[in-house]
């Protein structure tokens, strides 16, 4: 049968149609008695996103995940997962799950009996739990692990067995509340990549509270950077780094050099609040100023050189007041041989610069 024109179009129409976010939030607002938590919040999580909630502690990420969980009632304003409003449905009716930071794991079970519990509560027949709980470990590499206890794996083991006990059942949404924050640093970067990986693989919507912004720019597709209960910046991790919007995310997420006032007309020659990152910073002896053209500099006086493995943080005390930070790699190409007092001029293309709001 051939379609008419109006048909077409209608078909057309309804398969340009984006699906509603997995969580939107709209005008959120969570108090608790005079303290205000999170302060109208207005946040869309597309279906299939990594998304981070990044922020210091106090400044309302937790609470954000604990209202999509439903774990908390927000005081105003709608939680929405995937279309339906679930501002007031309990925290078993949402499809959602949650991995903390201490993995609640049962001690006296086995991998597979802590993965197949939240199926033996939904009464799933034992052939099916048991095809499911092998699907999940091999999700996240435990294939094999079935009859350990968690006191014989290893921290990121065990990290694993509660990932694959939050994906057993299926959930459209994983909110994961800081998991590596017990591991230490090489375990923990390794399982960033794994979690990236294993996100990847099972292609649902995974949200990460953390409050370590390596950690947020690794992993994410987009993230929010929370300040005293309200979002400063939203988009994606690159996008935050290289342009930050305001003086907060640009200190918060990285380092940052910040020029404002009478710095930022001595440098740049129009007002405002500009900041440059510390890897976009050249530093050049005192005695050979740099002429590219489209570049801005300043001089000023070494106070401090950092040794970092893989590079080196040089601090200046300019001449303009504030100090200024640079780093290099250091490889077998540079050596700078600074020394602390030295004179130097820092110079960058003033295009690595970027306008914030104060």
């Amino acid at each position: 049968m051939t379609l008419g024109s109006h048909e077409q179009n209608v078909l057309e129409a309804a398969a340009s149609v984006a699906p509603p976010p997995d969580i939107a939030l709209r005008g959120v607002r969570k108090t608790f008695g005079s303290v205000v938590a999170v302060d109208n919040l207005d946040l869309d999580i597309a279906p299939g996103e990594f998304f981070a909630l990044l922020g210091p502690s106090g400044s309302g990420k937790t609470t954000v995940l604990r209202l999509i969980a439903g774990f908390e009632t927000p005081t105003a304003g709608v939680i929405q997962l995937a279309g339906l409003d679930m501002t007031k449905v309990p925290p078993f009716r949402r499809n959602v799950n949650t991995v903390f930071q201490d993995y609640a794991l049962f001690p006296h079970m086995t991998v597979a009996e802590n993965v197949s519990y939240p199926l033996r509560v939904k009464r799933i027949p034992r052939g099916e739990r048991t095809r499911r709980v092998g699907a999940a470990l091999d999700m996240v590499r435990l294939a094999g692990y079935e009859t350990r206890k968690p006191t014989q794996l290893s921290g990121g083991q065990r990290q694993r067995v509660a990932l694959a006990r939050a994906l057993v059942n299926r959930p459209r949404v994983l909110l994961l509340d800081e998991p590596l924050g017990a591991l230490d640093l090489k375990l923990r970067e390794q399982m960033q990549l794994e979690l990236k990986a294993i996100q990847r693989d099972v292609g649902i919507t995974f949200v990460f509270v953390t409050h370590d912004q390596d950690e947020a720019l690794t992993l994410c597709d987009r993230l929010a950077v929370f300040n005293a209960g309200r979002v400063e910046q939203v988009g994606p991790a690159a996008e935050v780094y290289d342009s930050p919007a305001t003086a907060f995310v640009a200190g918060f997420v990285g380092t940052s050099n910040i020029a404002s006032g009478t710095a930022a007309e001595a440098i740049y020659h129009e007002p405002g609040a500009f900041v440059v990152r510390p890897e976009k910073v050249r530093v050049h002896p005192d005695t050979a100023a740099p002429s590219e053209p489209g570049n801005v500099s300043v001089g000023g006086r070494i106070r401090e050189i950092v040794y970092a493995g893989a590079q080196t943080r040089i601090v200046v005390d300019t001449d303009i007041g504030p100090s200024m930070t640079a780093v290099q790699l250091n490889s077998a190409q540079i050596s700078s041989g600074w020394q602390r007092g030295d004179r130097v001029v820092l110079a960058w293309d003033r295009a690595a610069a970027r306008a914030i709001n104060p």
